[in-house]
């Protein structure tokens, strides 16, 4: 077939093309990341997967890079490319929920907010992220933890099919039943297999949770984080939540004295029975004084949504990340040294719990290989100010060196850094030759190299 021109791929697809000549062009190319400022040729805004069928044959046929928008959240910028074409998928937000079958299918472009509002009226939902604005295609791409994740797993554990676009142009269902090495490989792989334009889900009885922020002084966050580490690894499995380093935000329920400074957090998710919500997070209340909370009945959404003020569109991203076996006294000293240098109120550290119905699955059960790890640790850095983004980025480099001695050799793809592609092979363990494999078999041109890369 010969090279499609942009008019050609215009009179193909149903959603709009925008190129450098059309007055949208600013806006369409604009990532969450201010940090990440690329100039595609055009930008394919899908409106269904024939759209993206349409958007990988002109990427392929003309030899340009290819970039797969979901949220847009990717750190690295991984949604947006200099003079290839975006296939941007967040026109394709529609969610569909089967109630008595407890699954739901929804659009590769829908948010985890998308997804919990339509899951939410039924009384159902899956593992998600922590911020609803999160595209469901890469968190559940790149294994996918949330608040739920010890009792019901990954969100890629709960994935049951999806529908992909590969590098030839063809749609392809990926399950158990069919193409079963692309649905294991898309379990944790990242983007490097297709373009997913819908994910199937099994869903679970969750509707209302009890929960929410606790906040201890900083010098009582080594105790802290201590007994957290020891409570978490035999709690209840509806227990979910995270131990965590914020700058307080002007919140009425932070003593105004208090905005500003850096504290040691825990976020709750008790996913239980609310009655025994209270008693499930008495044992954080028994760690250390509590200076200010925000814990009660809430829905599983309200949650979910709970820290987007703080992740706007168009800060400055830079965030590194490592899996830990265990939260040893080096690995907190780490933390308390670098904690309080906290660069703005929107950074942050989260140590996400790893346990429960994640270590149940093996290892090689899915792509996703650090099912042994305990906590997946993120340095978000994050701030508004371009001109900081130097001292910003240092900081983030220098905890991630101080805490990375005491870690695993590989990290949480979801939160990898756009000069951490060394670290592919540590990432994903004993199923790297797998995944190579794979990539062979659906994407031997590599066209799909725009993310944490596994090179076929």
């Amino acid at each position: 077939m010969g090279k499609l021109s942009i008019d050609q791929l215009r009179e193909r697809v149903r959603g709009a093309v925008v190129t450098p000549d059309d007055e949208s062009y600013d806006e369409a190319r604009k990532v969450n990341n201010a940090m990440i400022d690329r100039k595609p040729a055009a930008v394919v805004r899908c409106a269904n997967a024939g759209d993206v069928m349409a958007t990988v044959d002109f990427a392929r046929e003309n030899g340009l890079d290819l970039a797969v928008r979901g949220g847009g959240h990717s750190v690295p910028g991984f949604g947006t490319c200099d003079d290839g074409v975006v296939a941007d998928l967040s026109a394709m937000r529609g969610v569909r929920v089967d109630a008595s079958a407890r699954t739901a299918r929804a659009e590769g472009g829908a948010t985890w907010g998308d997804f919990n509002a339509a899951t939410y009226a039924f009384g159902l939902a899956t593992t998600g992220g922590i911020i609803s604005t999160t595209g469901i295609g890469g968190l559940t791409l790149g294994g996918g933890i949330g608040y739920l994740a010890r009792g019901l797993g990954l969100s890629c554990d709960n994935l049951i099919s999806a529908d992909v676009v590969t590098a030839d142009g063809r749609l392809v269902v990926a399950s158990e039943e069919e193409n079963a090495d692309l649905f294991w490989a898309l379990r944790g792989g990242g983007g490097n297999f297709g373009a997913v334009t819908s994910f199937e889900y099994r869903l679970s009885p969750v509707k209302d949770i009890y929960g929410g922020p606790m906040l201890f002084e900083l010098k009582d966050a080594a105790t802290v984080l201590r007994s957290f580490a020891d409570h978490i690894a035999g709690a209840p499995e509806e227990l979910g939540g995270f131990p965590a380093f914020q700058i307080a935000p002007p919140l009425p329920f932070i003593p105004a004295d208090r905005h500003g400074e850096p504290f040691a957090l825990i976020v709750a998710c008790w996913s239980g029975p609310l009655d025994e919500g209270e008693r499930a997070l008495r044992a954080f209340h028994d760690f250390a004084p509590v200076v200010a909370e925000h814990v009660g009945p809430m829905p599983y959404p309200a949650l979910n949504a709970a820290f987007d003020a703080l992740v706007p569109p168009g800060l400055q991203h830079y965030w590194k990340a490592n899996f830990v076996s265990e939260l040893t006294d080096e690995v907190i000293d780490a933390h308390l040294r670098y904690a309080p240098g906290l660069p703005a109120v929107n950074s942050t550290v989260h140590i996400y719990p790893i346990n429960g119905a994640c270590h149940r699955v093996a290892p090689d059960a899915t792509a996703f290989a650090y099912r042994d790890a305990s906590f997946a640790t993120v340095i978000a850095g994050m701030w508004p100010d371009p001109a900081t983004n130097e001292a910003g980025t240092a900081w983030v480099r220098d905890y991630y060196e101080a805490t990375s001695a005491h870690s695993e050799e590989g990290g949480y793809i979801n939160f990898m850094a756009g000069d951490d592609q060394d670290r592919i092979r540590a990432n994903y363990k004993g199923n790297y030759d797998r995944l190579v494999a794979v990539k062979r078999a659906y994407d031997p041109g590599n066209l799909f190299h725009l993310n944490q890369n596994i090179r076929p």
